[in-house]
């Protein structure tokens, strides 16, 4: 009976699935600049040449990218679940508003379930800073931009995602980043138009869900997830409703 040799495990195959794990957990992000090769050599405890070898194969998977002068860097393509002109074709059709809406509803009551029963120490504090900054542009509502309030209400949303310790659906919200600031800011407007009450709602039901989270209410906060995003829905079919009335007497007006 034959046996294979048993091949021996390079150092920089450990040092690989190291930066791989790092990527994957999103501790190293995308377009993120790595430490530099001394220091990240002396973190890992192994030789500069092991470690470059190691970034040689990452590269060769397409994971990073080196620079001339510049450094290594992760992929800035990496977990970009969507091109800039499909970006700019979802934001301004109407049907794919409701689209994302819906898959929203679905991905993030996950998160935040996920996020109540996983989220550690430093996972809450970082929650805790994401969810100080919304409150923020809420208080300073009347000087703040729709752009600053997305960005922070999308922000609140990723801080759920990664303290849900679930690899797919972090890099699905990371890739969806820009959609979902961009669909936050469509949506704001007409909201507090249609609503007077819209803004008041949207603090309570952000505050009860970061509650939730940090109390470890895994089931409420998958409840006032799905909620907050049917309450959003239900809205902005009110704003879609007044807008068909608007041009259906515009047009009448015309005849």
């Amino acid at each position: 009976m034959g046996f294979d040799q048993i091949r021996q495990r390079r150092l920089s195959d450990d040092i690989v699935e190291r930066l791989e794990g790092m990527i994957l957990e999103g501790t190293l992000k995308s377009g993120e600049r790595l430490p530099a090769e001394r220091t990240l050599a002396e973190q890992f405890g192994v030789s500069r040449p092991s470690l470059r070898e190691a970034i040689q194969k990452l590269a060769a998977k397409g994971l990073l990218v080196s620079r001339q002068g510049g450094g290594n860097y992760v992929v800035e393509s990496l977990g970009s679940t969507f091109s800039d002109p499909l970006l700019q074709l979802l934001e301004s059709n109407p049907d794919a508003q409701r689209d994302l809406l819906e898959f929203r509803h679905t991905l993030e009551a996950s998160c935040a379930y996920y996020a109540a029963l996983r989220a550690t120490d430093v996972d809450r504090e970082r929650l805790t800073a994401a969810f100080e900054a919304l409150q923020d542009c809420y208080a300073r509502h009347e000087d703040v931009s729709r752009a600053e309030e997305g960005a922070a209400d999308a922000r609140f949303h990723l801080a759920i995602a990664e303290a849900s310790h679930n690899a797919v659906l972090l890099h699905t919200i990371r890739g969806l980043f820009d959609l979902l600031k961009r669909n936050v800011v469509t949506n704001i407007g007409g909201m507090y138009k249609q609503r007077s009450e819209t803004r008041d709602m949207l603090i309570s039901q952000h505050r009860e869900l970061y509650q939730a989270i940090m109390d470890g209410h895994a089931e409420r906060a998958r409840e006032v997830s799905s909620r907050h995003i049917l309450y959003v829905q239900e809205v902005l079919e009110e704003v879609r409703q007044e807008v068909q009335r608007v041009a259906r007497a515009e047009r009448r007006k015309g005849m």
